[in-house]
């Protein structure tokens, strides 16, 4: 593209002369050019071909859908880029590369702990991100000897992979690699209680198979649902001797704890000029903002609007507006907000408590690898206030290999043998792990109150816990109505656990205590950034829709609600919107109420709400659901219509599917098999959408 802009910037300012002279040769009277005007005029006229048929050639493959990297063309001699995984798996004699697929830092954990472990069974191991690599080098990867490739891969969404995968995923579907030779296996991370569970990494196994390559050893599939660490320690306690068996390589017995990162504790007295202080990426950027805003430039927004919902009972649901007025940010109906939470700080205070250390300490952890890509396990140099603070997820269950660690530093053997139990494989540490950790809801601050004589340092602690993620959200907001204002609506997340201990949710206590002052001072400021979904309105706005949205469930239904009403206003033809909401009782939690009966009066919405607990049995709105099948078929069935589910994936969106799939069979005369047809068209015309969590 850059030899492009020359040689069109060349061509612009070739022509001005030419035209000079054409100018001057009329004005004197002369009609025929020079020899050299000619074969200069045919030379930019040959240029200017060229030019235009490269650019289309550029513009189709953009709207093809196109990915970054192609199907390998076989060269005598392979180029080695800087994005090659070849050339530092050749130069630090290792031999096992392990990529990840991670959304949530789940994935990217566990390929770490595959490849330090690696070093074990005399496999050297490197960790890769398959966006940051050129792919298509798993061609060559037979070329080194007793090469391995594990993928730990992600299905995010409705079956998709990993914004970081994504690429990776499109070169296995549209290229056709020779990866005869290549030796492989995959762990996948999903939720059962979504409908394409694993689709990614029982797709990636099936695909590497047909273009030739060996499966060393069997797929895993982790459950996110149920205990998914459980799931990958028993997958990766048969790995190794099955490598081992395929390699004709033995174990050596020993068990390597071995850092991963050095630290450096600097002085008081010389400390680091540049010293982060909660930043994602660039250091100082949120003083000095510059857009564009993405994951790793997040918009410090302020804070305008944060008030309640719920009118009773003892749970609390938050409507919060965040102001984007100059941030470039856009947004639509059905994208998502993400939010950069901060841990509680008593929680962090607790922990320098119970380790005895001063967390304004500033230290920089390095990487003891230094062909990694990932210099840092987070931004350093930093203190272990804000890493605590920022980067460390300190609430969230301990793994195994993290509570193994910690038995290194029990002084009391009692303690070291439970944590070495629970970080076993036998039935009976697997059990314990389930009940200690699981079950009793225990965050790395309770296993150092409950395990007293357990002191580790603080640096390794910061280096073993996973990072602190962003917290996505749907918008309940429509960009067209409000392009300055992100609306958000969440519920606050409390509860006791089995131990006696009240628990806050990271995100959203943290966003409860960010209240605009209401008195001219700055607002509170939250880091975001918009991420983009398919959960989107139809293109025609006379199509109609039906929406099931309990509790808050509605979130983006509020803004494809508020955008129908908006071109019904202003004269377009709209179609039938039609809602399905359902909470626990209409006098404490029917959220949005007031503004959704004003749509129903100005014929904007048509709504049917149940109330579970308003009555001696429970009505849902899979109830309300099931008794509309005509009215759903002439929607979705007679009028092409769109139908979309929000809110919990583990039950209400199966039995909504189960109602859909009825009405179809039943109302459209189609026997089982051709009712599944006909929605699977609709999923893949998008006619059938579903924002679900579990």
């Amino acid at each position: 593209m850059d030899v492009l802009l020359r040689i069109h910037k060349h061509f612009n300012n070739t022509t001005v002369p030419i035209g000079d002279e054409a100018q001057a040769a009329k004005a004197t009277g002369s009609d025929m050019f020079s020899l050299t005007d000619i074969i200069l005029v045919i030379f930019l006229l040959g240029i200017t071909v060229w030019w235009w048929f490269y650019r289309n050639k550029k513009d189709g493959s953009l709207k093809d859908k196109s990915y970054a990297i192609q199907p390998m063309v076989m060269t005598s001699t392979p180029q080695v880029t800087d994005n090659s995984f070849i050339k530092k798996l050749k130069s630090s004699g290792r031999s096992l590369i392990v990529f990840y697929g991670s959304q949530t830092g789940t994935g990217e954990e566990f390929a770490g702990r595959i490849a330090k472990e690696g070093i074990r069974y005399q496999l050297k191991g490197m960790v890769a991100d398959p966006e940051e690599y050129d792919m298509e080098e798993l061609t060559q990867l037979k070329n080194i000897p007793n090469s391995l490739a594990v993928f730990c891969m992600a299905t995010y969404g409705e079956g998709d992979p990993t914004d970081n995968a994504m690429e990776f995923v499109e070169w296995l579907q549209n290229g056709e690699a020779d990866l005869t030779g290549l030796n492989y296996t995959i762990f996948g991370l999903g939720n059962k209680t979504y409908e394409h569970y694993n689709e990614v990494a029982i797709y990636i196994d099936k695909r590497m198979e047909e273009l030739g390559a060996t499966r060393v050893y069997q797929l895993g599939l982790g459950d996110d649902d149920a205990n998914i660490e459980d799931d990958f320690i028993t997958w990766k306690d048969g790995l190794w001797p099955t490598v081992c068996e395929f390699f004709s390589i033995e174990a050596s017995g020993e068990e390597f704890n071995m850092r991963q990162y050095r630290v450096t504790e600097h002085d008081k007295e010389a400390l680091p000029d540049r010293i982060y202080t909660g930043e994602i990426a660039r250091i100082f950027s949120y003083k000095n903002q510059k857009p564009p805003y993405d994951m790793k430039n997040p918009f410090l927004t302020p804070v305008r609007v944060n008030r309640e919902l719920h009118k009773g009972g003892d749970r609390s649901c938050m409507h919060i507006e965040f102001d984007l007025e100059g941030s470039k940010l856009r947004y639509d109906s059905g994208d998502h907000a993400a939010v950069y939470p901060e841990n509680r700080v008593e929680l962090v205070n607790r922990i320098g408590e119970l380790l005895e250390v001063d967390l304004d300490t500033v230290f920089t952890l390095t990487n003891t690898d230094e062909d990694s890509s990932k210099r840092h396990p987070f931004p350093c140099p930093t203190s272990y206030r804000t890493a605590l603070t920022y980067y460390v997820d300190i609430s969230g269950k301990p793994r195994t290999h993290v509570l193994k660690e910690l038995a290194e530093y029990a002084s009391d053997p009692k303690e070291a043998a439970h944590l070495k139990m629970m970080a076993s494989t036998s039935p009976e540490g697997k059990q314990l792990y389930n009940q200690w950790i699981v079950e009793d809801n225990r965050s790395i601050v309770h296993v150092l109150e409950d395990m007293k004589s357990v002191k580790p340092k603080i640096d390794h602690l910061c280096e073993l816990l996973p990072r602190l993620q962003c917290r996505y959200y749907s918008i309940s907001s429509s960009g067209k109505l409000h392009p300055n204002r992100v609306h958000i609506t969440a519920v606050r997340v409390e509860y006791d656990t089995p131990t006696n201990r009240h628990v806050h949710g990271v995100a959203t206590s943290w966003l409860a205590e960010k209240i605009p002052k209401g008195d001219g001072s700055e607002d509170p400021v939250v880091p975001l950034f918009i991420r983009k979904s398919q959960f989107k309105l139809p293109t025609k706005t006379q199509t109609p829709i039906i929406m099931i949205g309990p509790g808050t469930g509605l979130a983006p239904f509020r803004g494809f609600i508020q955008e129908r009403d908006m071109a019904k206003k202003e004269g377009k033809p709209v179609g039938e919107t039609i809602l399905y909401f359902g909470c626990r009782k209409k006098s404490e939690d029917f959220i949005y109420e007031e503004e959704l009966n004003e749509f129903v009066q100005n014929g904007s919405l048509k709504m049917y709400v149940a109330f579970s607990r308003d009555q001696a049995e429970k009505v849902y709105v899979t109830h309300l659901l099931s008794k509309n099948a005509d009215e759903i078929w002439n929607v979705i069935g007679l009028n092409n219509g769109h139908f979309y589910i929000c809110g919990d994936a583990r039950s209400m969106a199966k039995d909504v599917q189960a109602i859909l799939l009825k009405v179809i069979q039943e109302k459209g005369n189609m026997s089982e098999k051709e009712a599944q047809a006909f929605f699977k068209k609709m999923e893949s015309q998008k006619r059938y959408s579903a924002d679900v969590w579990s």
